[in-house]
């Protein structure tokens, strides 16, 4: 019988494994993927945005020191609507922070997970594993497998859906999601240009939406430049020179000429949400919850955060010697990650769709809007901290500190520990 099973060993899931770490436990993962960094879909070329917040969440963990040499820091943040007036600025100094998040590699942020899973000695993992079929019960959850090619039955105290946006847990419970899809696609490439970005991101709202370059700790940028579905294979089939000639029109000259371009993907764009995120014994966490629109680098971010509060939760059912599945215990998880989760699809909603509307009285309420949002540090404020993760009351991992008992942060990690009034201040941020 296992307190928890996961299934999912991607990003958010193994970030949940590993958050649990020396909590006392016993858990499960069920992964359809081999169990490397190397063949794991999540952790692909790609690069996350990784807020301030989530620095912090995997800095508690004990696995950001393993990854901070590799991850680039952003503290300067422009935003522009392209062709018109609208501009505003974030600065990490404004906020008395070392960076308002940072840019890592999703294959190096999936190495550090899975070398510390590795050293779990209450983490089983089912792998090549699938998920053939599930019994939810009034005191456990019953899981059928197949693993390589035999069947197995595993049972759980909870069962935490961490598989994605076309989760397959909750198809076979039957469970509707809110869906909304944008017309969009988000084509991925890292660039090479004349200057380097050094560390400031851009991101310039256009008329078939958004468009972000975020710099990299080898000097390149890592592009998502959104695009309606009609232009994705255009833009794809074009050669690099005229791939770059294209993106120098949409972005402009602030970074002088575009050099180079690594190879492109393509990532059709949805908003989908899962309401309420717990079924009985089951809840879902990450992508399988709510999946958003790349604007503001929310994605990762936000099944982090439901990692830290969950996490928290069930390390504290462990001690006190409670049951994982305790419907009070995920009532309240549910009551603290819902707001957010509702926040942060809105705001991404709105920013997708607000500033790709041509309609003339839009658009300069949009450009007045960032121009009074540069002049206002009020304002600007609260949208630092919300976009940094650091909006309410925060979990233990939030402040950087270990869920487990024995657990402390590496000394890598202890490096860019908040100092003690900068961690008192986000307790206390309304």
């Amino acid at each position: 019988m296992y307190d928890l099973l996961i299934v999912g060993g991607g990003m958010v899931g193994a970030s949940l494994a590993r958050a649990l770490d020396g909590c006392g436990l016993h858990i499960g993962v069920i992964e359809a993927a081999l169990r490397t960094a190397a063949v794991q879909p999540s952790y692909d070329e790609r690069v996350i945005a990784l807020s301030l917040g989530s620095q912090r969440i995997l800095q508690g963990m004990g696995v950001w020191g393993a990854m901070a040499e590799a991850s680039a820091p952003i503290r300067h943040i422009h935003i522009s609507d392209r062709g018109h007036f609208g501009f505003a600025h974030l600065d990490a100094a404004d906020e008395g922070v070392p960076a308002l998040g940072y840019v890592t590699p999703a294959r190096v942020i999936g190495q550090a997970l899975l070398a510390g899973n590795d050293r779990q000695g209450d983490l089983d993992w089912h792998c090549p594993a699938r998920l053939l079929g599930l019994t939810p019960g009034d005191d456990r959850v019953r899981v059928r497998i197949d693993r390589a090619g035999e069947s197995a039955e595993l049972e759980t105290r909870l069962l935490v859906a961490a598989d994605g946006g076309d989760s397959t847990v909750r198809q076979m419970l039957g469970l509707g999601t809110r869906d909304w899809d944008y017309a969009q696609t988000a084509i991925i490439a890292n660039v090479r240009s004349h200057i380097s970005p050094g560390e400031r991101a851009y991101e310039r709202f256009t008329d078939t939406g958004p468009l972000a370059l975020l710099p990299l700790a080898d000097g390149r940028c890592a592009l998502v430049w959104t695009t309606r579905h009609d232009q994705v294979e255009g833009i794809l089939g074009l050669e690099d020179t005229a791939f770059l000639a294209a993106l120098q029109e949409r972005f402009g000259y602030r970074l002088g000429r575009f050099l180079e371009a690594g190879r492109r993907s393509a990532y059709p764009l949805r908003l989908r949400r899962l309401s309420p995120a717990v079924h009985g014994r089951v809840v879902f966490i990450g992508n399988a919850a709510h999946s958003i629109h790349p604007v503001g680098g929310q994605g990762y971010n936000l099944g982090l955060r439901d990692v830290a509060v969950l996490a928290e939760g069930l390390a504290r059912a462990a001690r006190q010697g409670g049951d994982a599945g305790d419907p009070g215990l995920l009532r309240a998880y549910e009551a603290r990650r819902a707001p957010d989760q509702r926040r942060i699809a809105l705001i991404t909603d709105l920013l997708a769709r607000g500033f790709a509307n041509p309609l003339p009285p839009l658009r300069w309420a949009r450009d007045l809007g960032l121009l009074a949002l540069d002049l206002a540090p009020p304002a600007k404020h609260r949208v630092n901290r919300q976009f940094m993760g650091l909006l309410g009351p925060l979990p233990r991992l939030a402040r950087g500190l270990h869920l487990g008992r024995d657990c402390r942060p590496d000394e890598a990690d202890a490096r860019t520990r908040p100092n003690p009034s900068l961690q008192e201040a986000n307790e206390q941020t309304p």
